[in-house]
């Protein structure tokens, strides 16, 4: 992204440090665990053999993004992944995804769809993760009608661009092809340096964040980065190759 003067604004290296510090701490403070492989530093990935092909080919790992919007704290996400598999990839059989994502107050991803990945949201926090849901049209553009969802098992029918907030323990099914964004809102939240802070998480089919999603406005799913000081840990698209 540019800003007025025609300048690129790329997400900073510090910002991404920052955030995952954070994430560490809200995940622990709402008795999420995350795996050792979470807290390897740069040093040791980059001793690392094919014993860790898993984590570098299913991108698990920390995944900081602001979707090339130049406004993360509006546009932007945090998340870990602690298991994937890969498509029409023999090594890597999981059929499904898991996901911790840090919900501040307040930031959000663009709205998007999957193509093909169905994914459950699930409020693993304390306060409310607000679903802006709308139903897309054979050519991927908003359409209007009603959706057809489920809350913890129970159907429910809604008027597409409707709004459902998810209670601590709810969960809600997204169909692909539904268009969403979602983010915190409220609740007893942890604060850090005066931002409260949510958590959710994603349970879904194969997670494919190279070909499957959709942005409705536009938007760049692993933008350039500002090496602005050094990184603390690889991001999921970052790893290098295997030390043989």
């Amino acid at each position: 992204m540019t800003n007025d003067t025609g300048e690129n604004i790329m997400l900073k290296r510090s910002t991404i440090n920052q955030s995952i510090e954070i994430a560490r701490r809200v995940f622990a403070a709402a008795g999420l665990h995350l795996p050792a492989f979470a807290t390897w530093s740069v040093e040791e990935w980059d001793r690392c053999g094919r014993e860790a092909d898993e984590i570098r080919d299913c991108m698990l790992g920390w995944d900081v993004t602001d979707f090339g919007s130049g406004d993360f704290a509006n546009i932007g996400r945090t998340l870990f992944t602690l298991r994937n598999g890969r498509h029409n990839d023999s090594r890597y059989p999981k059929t499904y995804a898991e996901k911790f994502i840090l919900d501040p107050e307040g930031q959000r991803a663009p709205a998007h769809f999957h193509r093909s990945k169905r994914e459950d949201i699930i409020n693993r926090g304390n306060g409310l993760i607000v679903l802006e849901l709308t139903a897309s049209d054979p050519e991927g553009n908003p359409a209007g009608g009603t959706l057809q969802l489920a809350v913890d098992g129970v159907a429910r029918t809604i008027r597409s661009g409707s709004r459902v907030a998810l209670k601590p323990g709810e969960s809600i099914c997204l169909p692909p092809r539904t268009i969403h964004q979602f983010w915190g809102e409220g609740g007893d939240g942890m604060v850090i340096d005066g931002v409260k802070y949510g958590v959710s998480g994603e349970v879904s089919s194969v997670c494919d964040d190279r070909s499957d999603n959709v942005f409705i406005h536009g938007g760049n799913r692993f933008p350039e980065l500002d090496e602005d000081e050094p990184r603390r840990y690889y991001l999921c698209q970052e790893y290098p190759a295997a030390q043989l």
